[in-house]
């Protein structure tokens, strides 16, 4: 699951106690603390799982933005899967090569487009030498035919070439919340069957951009394997048909979206959604290669099974209060440092950073049956009657706590930092490395000087 974990009542993550680090020099709550080799664990698992297909694993890099967690798995090989200009300047510092980029969203600038196609931004970093930062990104998942033909456009006037694959949507439910559920007919993303048949009539064949493949994204987190199975049959009955009318399907990407473990066991293991997936594809794939001596590249875009259970929110309860019938835990940490409880009701496990032998949890669960627990709401201090750590449900049962106490908010390594915002002027929290039992700050927290930076500087505009 991961390698957080309770040592004589003290929480610790990779033998490290939290709780020492959380009060150290230059580490104030609240603060993210990542595992290294949880990280590195589950991308290992995950590929070793889809081996038989050899796929090109690119990590999302909307879940965990952060360039020691990225530099960290593209030492393993991953690729990285970016949604924006900034990711891929992110991707391109990690060290990832252009080939191993893959550009997805369905509003991509045409400053993005050009950064994308090897012409990065004036304002980017500079980055490391022998990575190929003049050269096109591997692949562009393409969702409208306008976007394939600004991307067209703009290769062909940069004078380079590129791939892209069409993003289609197979209208499958992967049965999770509305708001991360990208595959059905009523979300914005990627174009419907019928109509990818004649987007490939229109586009393919292009001189500057090769319609290569078709990508494919039902949303997140899908727990079990079957909508996996209805998606990849609508799509491969797809790439059929359209390779019988003349198209060359390279690429296969089938996206991401495999589950997390926000209680013990939630998510299945990466073999059981690869003993159903990689059946579908393998011999298609051995098949491919004996008749035309051409591989078909599968791609893989997992972000949440890599890196939620990879990280902790810790939190300091600054006040403990009583309003009616309810007692609520005051912390520092909220909706500005982990958004997801109160964007879409998410739960998240949290509990005392130290706590009594009778309170180790021995799995992480909505209801806890431990003696001597105390109902409570664990809330943050942004105005704002939404701003909850505690959800679904809403009033926990934890050990008792105090002011001043610490808080692990756990499996907060995805959709954690990279969603949470300045609102109230809170600075952004710190964020923390633990490998092999040695802390390294990877993001400084911000300071209020950091806050009001770019204000200090005005510009008359038109002048």
């Amino acid at each position: 699951m991961d390698h957080f974990g309770y040592q004589n009542g003290r929480l610790a993550c990779e033998g490290l106690d939290l709780g020492t680090l959380a009060g150290g020099a230059g580490v104030k709550t609240p603060v993210y603390v990542y595992s290294a080799a949880t990280l590195r664990e589950h991308y290992t698992r995950l590929a070793e799982a889809f081996a038989p297909l050899d796929p090109l694993i690119c990590f999302s890099v909307k879940s965990c933005s952060n360039l020691t967690v990225l530099r960290t798995l593209a030492a393993l090989g991953a690729g990285m899967d970016v949604v924006s200009g900034g990711e891929l300047c992110r991707a391109r510092l990690a060290g990832v090569a252009p080939e191993k980029i893959v550009f997805a969203g369905v509003g991509k600038t045409d400053e993005e487009i050009i950064s994308a196609l090897g012409r990065p931004a004036d304002d980017e970093p500079a980055l490391p030498d022998g990575h190929g930062n003049r050269e096109p990104i591997g692949l562009f998942n393409v969702e409208s035919e306008q976007e394939f033909q600004t991307i067209a456009t703009l290769a062909r006037t940069l004078g380079v070439k590129a791939r892209a694959a069409l993003r289609v949507n197979p209208d499958v439910d992967p049965l999770t919340h509305k708001y991360t559920t990208t595959g059905t007919a009523e979300t914005k993303f990627g174009v419907d069957i019928l109509r990818a048949k004649s987007f490939f009539k229109a586009y393919d064949g292009h001189p500057n951009l090769k319609l290569c493949g078709l990508h494919v994204h039902l949303g997140s987190p899908v727990l079990s394997p079957q909508p996996y199975v209805q998606a990849i049959l609508k799509i491969l009955a797809l790439a059929d048909e359209l390779e019988r009318d003349g198209h060359r399907i390279e690429v296969l990407n089938l996206g991401g979206g495999f589950g997390a473990d926000y209680t013990t066991g939630q998510a299945i293991p990466a073999v059981e959604y690869a003993r159903e997936i990689v059946p579908l594809l393998h011999e298609r794939l051995e098949k491919r290669w004996a008749e035309t001596g051409r591989r078909t590249r599968i791609i893989l875009e997992p972000g949440r099974t890599i890196a939620a259970n990879a990280g902790v929110l810790l939190t300091r309860v600054q006040y403990i209060k009583t309003s009616g019938s309810k007692k609520f835990l005051v912390c520092d940490a909220g909706m500005h440092t982990l958004l997801r409880p109160s964007l879409y009701e998410a739960f998240h496990f949290i509990w005392p950073v130290n706590v009594a032998p009778q309170h180790v949890p021995l799995v992480r669960e909505k209801a806890s049956d431990l003696p001597g627990l105390e109902p409570c709401d664990v809330v943050g201090p942004i105005c704002e009657t939404g701003d909850i750590l505690s959800n679904s449900p809403l009033t926990r049962a934890l050990p008792p706590v105090a002011r001043g106490d610490l808080l692990a908010i756990f499996t907060a390594g995805a959709y954690g930092m990279s969603m949470s915002s300045r609102y109230n002027s809170h600075g952004l929290p710190a964020e923390v490395m633990v490998d092999a039992g040695k802390a390294t700050i990877v993001r400084r927290r911000e300071t209020y000087a950091d806050l009001v930076e770019h204000e200090m500087v005005t510009e008359v505009v038109g002048a």
